[in-house]
């Protein structure tokens, strides 16, 4: 497990990482290389997602312990693919980012896409799939202090974390379908995919308020025994 030491060095990537790297190499990859290409670029977003996480520790132990964690989380993300109509791939990624960081978060949502869909389907989507899962998890790191307090704002956050993410694939829809971003079709895109944006967010509110308290007291046993 690598080890960045250099603090600056470390707030830099946490910042331009997933902010700036992963959007623009995301956006520019589907523009630029064909569908035959577009493995490479979902292999450079999780290898990105990988440094981002590797900033997040100081200590080789806590960065491979952590690791596993992650490891599990991402399988659940997996299997939870399978469910039909309802997954709880989003609010899994938001509990991995509450309780284990924002980088944590962020490597899960991204890894959980781009593994599943070696069965679902890869595509030029894939990459779309794990910036927007990967964000959901970040900014549920970032936010961690309130969602874990009130469970009004845990509600609401899986709520408007299930919207971005239909908005954010919706990038991708029109990018794909007109070969570079028009407003108006963006615009059309959320109108026609209101129906699978209610089924977002109506599963991440379902599956937080079914696993966010016992998989987070779980996750806050493993964080104090293993010094996470």
């Amino acid at each position: 497990m690598i080890v960045i030491k250099d603090q600056r060095l470390r707030n830099i990537i946490r910042v331009a990482v997933p902010f700036i790297i992963i959007p623009t190499v995301t956006i520019l990859g589907s523009i630029a290389f064909d569908r035959k290409k577009h493995i490479i670029i979902s292999l450079a977003v999780a290898a990105l997602s990988l440094l981002l996480f590797a900033a997040g520790f100081e200590k080789k132990n806590t960065g491979t312990r952590r690791m596993v964690i992650i490891a599990v989380m991402t399988a659940l993300c997996f299997a939870g693919r399978f469910i039909p109509f309802l997954k709880p791939i989003s609010a899994l990624t938001i509990i991995s980012g509450m309780y284990l960081g924002g980088e944590a978060g962020f490597l899960v949502g991204a890894l959980s896409a781009l593994l599943s869909n070696f069965y679902f389907g890869q595509g030029p989507w894939t990459a779309f799939q794990m910036l927007a899962w990967g964000m959901i998890g970040l900014f549920a790191g970032i936010l961690s202090v309130p969602l874990r307090k009130y469970r009004t704002v845990l509600i609401i956050y899986g709520a408007a974390a299930g919207i971005a993410y239909s908005m954010i694939m919706d990038i991708w829809t029109v990018l794909w379908y007109a070969e570079g971003f028009k407003a108006d079709l963006y615009l059309a895109a959320l109108g026609t995919a209101l129906p699978y944006t209610a089924s977002y967010v109506v599963s991440n509110i379902l599956f937080l308020s079914l696993l966010a308290k016992p998989f987070g007291e779980k996750l806050g046993r493993i964080k104090i025994k293993y010094g996470v």
